[in-house]
């Protein structure tokens, strides 16, 4: 697949007449913003309802959700759902998406093979993030893996020494201003986000990918176990 080392973003293909997720799903399937877009199958925007008390932040589509078109319904999803319930989040209180939104990969023969997306892909898709947050009230962020970390936090942020901590949000972003105001109607009337929390942890994929699966699952319920409290609290 090619490199690249600017790409033109994903603003320019944000309609700022966009109200609600569904209306952001809709024109994200026309995003160019990167060269992802030639070879993924469709863009995976974030599913789940605008009235989600948690956000959960992943890497990108893998190659099961690329072809489905949702996020999380790929192994590492399964695994996520197995999480969330043992650590007690209502599922249906969740909104999943993907830092990402499209699926970078090599081929192997006939198999598509995950690659980390670039920091300019991050940096090319971040506005979608931006727009989707414009557009929820989540109590809690969760934020899976590095790559969604650097998207919402900084590349200088380290998952293995903060995680399962809570944080303010969106103080904790790298760029708070871009999470603070939100719109209140379509008239373009913006008031300040509900204040929020943050936490940072492992991508489910890791866990899969770990020698001592055991271990690294019950530290991810862990982690998740700290949203649910503060939900409660």
């Amino acid at each position: 697949m090619a490199e690249i080392d600017t790409a033109p973003g994903a603003q320019q293909f944000i309609p700022p007449q966009a109200d609600t997720i569904d209306d952001l799903r809709a024109a994200a399937d026309g995003c160019r913003g990167c060269e992802l877009y030639r070879d993924a199958t469709q863009t995976v925007f974030g599913r789940g309802g605008e009235d989600a008390r948690v956000v959960l932040v992943g890497e990108q589509p893998g190659d099961m959700e690329d072809q489905k078109g949702l996020p999380f319904v790929g192994p590492a999803g399964r695994l996520l759902r197995q999480a969330v319930d043992d650590a007690g989040l209502n599922p249906t209180e969740l909104y999943l998406t993907n830092a990402v939104k499209h699926f970078r990969f090599e081929l192997r023969g006939k198999r598509r093979i995950h690659q980390t997306p670039d920091r300019v892909h991050i940096t090319a898709c971040r506005p979608w993030l931006v727009a989707e947050f414009a557009r929820l009230r989540p109590e809690v962020v969760v934020v899976l893996g590095a790559t969604a970390a650097k998207a919402l936090l900084g590349p200088s942020f380290r998952v293995t020494r903060q995680r399962g901590t809570l944080m303010p949000w969106p103080a904790s972003a790298q760029q708070p201003a871009d999470f603070a105001r939100v719109p209140v109607d379509s008239a373009g009337k913006v008031a300040d986000a509900p204040a929020a929390q943050l936490l940072a942890t492992i991508h489910p994929s890791a866990v899969l990918r770990a020698d001592d699966r055991d271990t690294a699952y019950a530290g991810l319920v862990a982690d998740l176990t700290v949203a649910t409290r503060a939900l409660a609290a």
